[in-house]
């Protein structure tokens, strides 16, 4: 059951959080109550410490392994390098 709530907030912060939610097809409502969940929800439940992991991290995915010994900066210098030979 929705329920109507009354905040006061900067206009300029308000106009400038309409505009991301017209360019994100999405109701500033909508947005708000969004936030509020993932407050709601990052408290801790008695004695459970779930992470959850979003869709989108999972679709990051590649399956890929990386050494734990690589050198990140060796390897992008090299690749630098062979870039611009």
């Amino acid at each position: 059951m929705d329920t109507k709530l009354t905040l006061k907030l900067d206009k300029m912060v308000i106009e400038e959080a309409k505009k991301y939610a017209a360019s994100h097809q999405q109701s500033l409502s909508r947005i708000i109550e969004s936030y509020l969940k993932t407050l709601v929800n990052k408290e801790p439940k008695k004695g459970k410490k779930k992470i959850e992991i979003s869709p989108f991290v999972k679709s990051l995915a590649t399956g890929v392994r990386i050494p734990a010994d690589l050198d990140a900066r060796k390897e992008y210098r090299a690749h630098l390098e062979e870039k611009y030979k």
